[in-house]
């Protein structure tokens, strides 16, 4: 199963749409496009088809934690 495949049946999974997509990698702080992004979703036979790299999909899970799960918390100070 390649990166595409996951990211694909993540998105249909979760029902999220581009927009939400892109803002999810926005909290990790990396950008993508609409174009970009939907060249992620096309068939590998589409001229416009392009693979999924892991840190496109690396980057999208980190932000997809934070999207649903909310900012990790600080962590408190040692107690003496």
């Amino acid at each position: 199963m390649s990166n595409n495949d996951i990211f694909k049946k993540l998105r249909v999974a979760l029902e999220l749409n581009n927009d939400e997509i892109i803002k999810i990698m926005e909290l990790v702080n990396f950008k993508i496009t609409k174009s970009e992004l939907g060249s992620f979703f096309r068939s590998t036979d589409h001229p416009n088809f392009k693979p999924c790299g892991d840190q496109i999909l690396r980057n999208f899970l980190n932000g997809l934690i934070i999207y649903k799960r909310g900012p990790r918390a600080p962590k408190n100070e040692q107690k003496d």
